[in-house]
C-alpha cells in the first residue's frame, strides 16, 4: 500500500478529543520572547507532564549534513538557551565546527511548537561546574563512564564502568569531567505556532533587529 494510502486509512473522525482551537493574534504576544516563551512553557512545566524540558536540537557539521536529537532544557534566559552535552559527541563537534542550530519545542496536549533558531557557544565552565553539581551522583558517575555515541561492546562493561568509578570516589565529590558541559544558544529568531482548525495555524517570527525584536504574523 502506497504511504498516503496508509496514513488515510489510520486517519479517524474527530471525536471532539483533538488539541483546541486556540486563537493566537499579535495582541496576545509579549514584546519580550523569552517572557512569551516563558508564558507558555512555565504552566507545561508545572503540570507535571513528563520531560517537559525535552526539545529537539537541529545541528549541521562543516559540509552541511544535518542531525537532529532530543535533548533536554536547562536554563531559558535573556542569556539563551542552554543544555548540557559530552563534548566529545557528535552534537557538540558539530556545534563547534558550525555554530548554528535550531531547537524545537512541540506540546501536543495544547497544539503548540516553538521554534528557535541561532548562534550557539559554550558555557563558561563555573556555570557547567554548578549545573553538573546539582545532577544526581548517578548521572555524574554516568558523565564520566560513557563515551557517548562510541561503539561499545556491551551494557556490563558500561555498568562495571560505573561500578569502579563509584568505588573511586567513594566518601568524595564526583568533579566534571573536562569532557563534559553547556551550550548556549543564543536566539536570533523565535517562532510561535498555535494549531488552528483547517490547518489555519496562528503563527509569529520574532527576529532581531538590532536592540529590538521585530514581530511578524507568517502564513500557516
Amino acid at each position: 500500500m502506497a504511504l498516503l494510502g496508509i496514513l488515510r486509512s489510520m486517519s479517524k473522525p474527530s471525536t471532539g478529543d483533538e488539541p483546541r482551537d486556540t486563537p493566537l493574534d499579535g495582541s496576545d504576544l509579549d514584546p519580550d520572547p523569552i517572557k512569551q516563551f516563558a508564558a507558555w512553557f512555565e504552566p507545561r512545566a508545572a503540570s507535571g507532564i513528563p520531560e517537559a524540558t525535552a526539545m529537539t536540537l537541529a545541528t549541521a557539521d562543516k559540509d552541511g549534513r544535518p542531525s537532529a536529537r532530543t535533548v533536554l532544557l536547562k536554563e531559558a534566559s535573556e542569556q539563551g538557551f542552554a543544555f548540557f552535552t559530552n563534548y566529545d559527541s557528535p552534537k557538540a563537534r558539530q556545534l563547534l565546527e558550525n555554530p548554528s542550530a535550531a531547537l524545537v519545542f512541540y506540546w501536543p496536549e495544547s497544539d503548540r511548537q516553538v521554534i528557535v533558531s541561532g548562534r550557539v557557544t559554550k558555557v563558561v565552565d563555573e556555570e557547567s561546574d554548578a549545573y553538573f553539581r546539582s545532577r544526581p551522583r548517578g548521572s555524574q558517575l554516568g558523565a564520566w563512564a560513557s563515551q557517548q555515541s562510541q561503539p561499545i561492546e556491551s551494557r556490563e562493561v558500561l555498568e562495571r564502568r560505573v561500578a569502579e568509578l563509584d568505588g573511586q570516589y567513594a566518601g568524595r565529590d564526583v568533579p566534571r569531567p573536562s569532557f563534559w558541559g553547556g551550550f548556549r544558544l543564543v536566539p536570533e529568531t523565535l517562532e510561535f505556532w498555535q494549531g488552528r482548525e483547517s490547518r489555519l495555524h496562528d503563527r509569529f517570527r520574532y527576529s532581531r533587529d538590532g536592540g529590538r525584536w521585530v514581530i511578524e504574523r507568517l502564513a500557516p
